[in-house]
Formats: structure tokens, sequence, C-alpha cells
């Protein structure tokens, strides 16, 4: 991992401040991060409770993950007071996840001053893939 920046995600990482109910939620963990090279890797733990009636992580739940490796993607470059919230997120689901670990890894495709692209995938241990995902992120203010 590279380049430390001040910010929201990095208070985060380094446990400055309270990780967002969400990430909580689905397990949330930082294994790899180059924000020159616009690359990340996490992992997530999909739980018993994140089940659909057929024994499978639900879809949405899916989409929570992938959009919580997309936009951290994109968090990790920005500077103190901005934020990255998802405008678009269209996942396409490839094969069913079980309980377990699940790895997301994204890219950044385009970066403007205001509009960001990205993709990612989300893979089981095996590396089999799960599903995929493009993004469109704001970058707004917060306070």
């Amino acid at each position: 991992m590279n380049d430390r920046k001040k910010g929201f995600f990095w208070e985060t990482v380094e446990g400055k401040i309270k990780p967002s109910p969400a990430r909580q939620l689905l397990g949330w963990k930082l294994l790899d991060l180059d924000t020159d090279a616009g690359y990340i890797k996490v992992e997530f733990q999909a739980r018993q409770e994140f089940l659909n009636p057929m024994g499978k992580v639900q879809g949405g739940l899916l989409s929570a993950m992938l959009d919580n490796t997309l936009g951290p993607l994109i968090a990790a470059k920005l500077e103190a007071g901005k934020f990255a919230t998802t405008l678009e997120l269209k996942t396409s689901f490839i094969k069913p996840a079980d309980v377990g670990s699940l790895i997301g890894e994204g890219h950044i495709v385009g970066y403007g001053r205001s509009i960001c692209f990205t993709e990612g995938e989300l893979k089981d241990p095996e590396g089999n893939l799960i599903a995929k995902a493009s993004a469109t992120m704001l970058i707004v203010n917060y306070s």
C-alpha cells in the first residue's frame, strides 16, 4: 500500500474514526491499494444473514460490496473535505456466492475534477468471478 494521505478514507483505515455501519456490516478489510495506479483490493465477509431463500448471498449485498470497493478507491485519492458518492452503479451477477470471504478488486477508468469512472470485480477465495460492476462517482464537499 502506498500514498498515505489525509481525509475521511485514511482516517477510517488508520482507526482515527469509526468505519461506516455499511463497512462494518460487510466486514470490509483493505488488502492492497495503489492510488497512483488506480487500484484497490479489499476483503468482505459474507454472513449467514446475507443469504436469500436459495441459500446464496443476496444480489443487493454483492452490489453493496462492489460499491464499497469502488467508492473507497476514489476516496483514497481525495483531499480532506472531499467525498466520493455513487451516481450510478451497474452490477452484473455471474455466479452465486456462498457465506465466507469475498475479494473485491477495483480500477479507475477515468478521473476528472468532479466525476470519476470505475470498474470492479468480486471473486470467491478460489478466484471464481461472482459479479462485475461499473460505477460513476461524483466528488462532493463534506463537512
